[in-house]
């Protein structure tokens, strides 16, 4: 950037209600050491988990997550109102006993939230309203894609492969739990008990007995009220990871990336993604036969493009082993340190971490606002 260009002002947006909180400040802790002081002027807002927006440091460190350390956003900062308007765009900074202060516009949001209220179009939304850029896709990908239920329906309607699930509502559960039970029994046995609208794996149990069921089912609704459990698919976990194409462009595919659970876990769950990393093997490109890759990343732009997705989207598969590909999830805000799956696989595709975050942030500013 040359010195008569101003720098990008960048609102890093982290923390947020759900139970993904400590992650989105980990992977906030990764952008704000990655982003460029003299390309991006940055303003870091953390929301508490009582939902409190507030003005945060700039600094990584108390961010990272850690075997001894959960971060989390601390709500007695400086409070951050948000613009609602299209007329009046500015962040204003209020704090008890002292005149409110603007902090002036900003000119894209990066929003590092993971799962509900932040991930599911409520974030996107809110900065709609007030014509304001953000990294990312829009309200109804973003809320259909975190829905574990309605995405797998909008991908079956699209003819794209998905594996056996059911879905168990909160007011199915509440009338006949035996009935929903019922439900899950015809799936088979092992079955993936999921909060609907979750991820890192919180909240996830893998059954293998009948008489198991309900306590899974029960662990998951601390979670969501709505509930899918899936049959268990036997196969490779892959994933690839997809960028928007500039202008008219199609989606763009990274290299594959592979997750394999060596040992102490039944499945890439939090603790295995983000704590005791020695007990899972991340392999980025992963060896995948070439017609199998290629359906793959074939499938995976199709999944961004059918979701409506913007910006970026990982999006996560089985490999069977009679060469079957089924689509396991879409993920519309991946994990992005830089040992996250997203952007290994983009570094192995040539695109480094920084430049990564360039490039997510220059798709945004060209995006026009409103309606797209």
């Amino acid at each position: 950037m040359s010195q008569s260009t101003p720098p990008i002002r960048i609102a890093v947006v982290f923390g947020g209600r759900s139970s993904e909180h400590a992650v989105s400040c980990a992977t906030a802790a990764s952008v704000l050491e990655a982003l460029d002081r003299d390309r991006y002027d940055v303003v870091p807002v953390g929301i508490a988990k009582d939902g409190r927006w507030v003005l945060a440091a700039d600094d990584p460190a108390p961010l990272r997550l850690t075997a001894d350390r959960t971060p989390e956003v601390d709500g007695d900062g400086p409070g951050v109102v948000v613009p609602t308007s299209t007329s009046d765009r500015t962040l204003v900074v209020q704090e008890p006993g002292r005149p409110p202060r603007t902090l002036g516009e900003v000119d894209v949001v990066l929003p590092l939230l993971h799962g509900p209220f932040g991930e599911d179009g409520t974030l996107q939304g809110l900065l709609d309203l007030a014509d304001v850029r953000y990294v990312g896709s829009g309200v109804a990908a973003s809320a259909v894609m975190m829905d574990k239920a309605l995405m797998k329906s909008v991908l079956a309607a699209a003819g794209m492969p998905v594996g056996p699930y059911t879905v168990v509502t909160d007011r199915e559960w509440r009338r006949d739990k035996a009935a929903a039970m019922d439900a899950v029994h015809a799936l088979g046995w092992p079955v993936f008990v999921k909060p609907a609208r979750a991820g890192s794996s919180i909240g996830i149990t893998k059954v293998s007995r009948a008489e198991d069921l309900e306590a899974a089912v029960e662990a998951a609704r601390e979670h969501d009220p709505k509930v899918v459990v899936e049959a268990a698919v036997v196969g490779r976990e892959i994933e690839c990871g997809v960028l928007e194409g500039r202008g008219t462009e199609p989606p763009r595919t990274s290299e594959l990336g592979e997750c394999v659970v060596l040992s102490g876990h039944d499945f890439y769950d939090f603790e295995a993604k983000y704590i005791s990393g020695d007990d899972v093997r991340l392999t980025t490109p992963a060896d995948v036969p070439t017609e199998a890759a290629a359906r793959i990343r074939e499938l995976a732009a199709q999944a961004f493009e059918v979701a409506g997705c913007e910006g970026l989207a990982r999006v996560d598969f089985f490999l069977t082993d009679d060469g079957r590909v089924v689509v396991n999830e879409v993920n519309t805000m991946p994990g992005f340190t830089p040992s996250s799956m997203f952007p290994r696989m983009w570094a192995a595709s040539g695109i480094a971490y920084p430049q990564l975050i360039d490039e997510l942030v220059e798709l945004a500013l060209e995006r026009r606002t409103g309606l797209r």
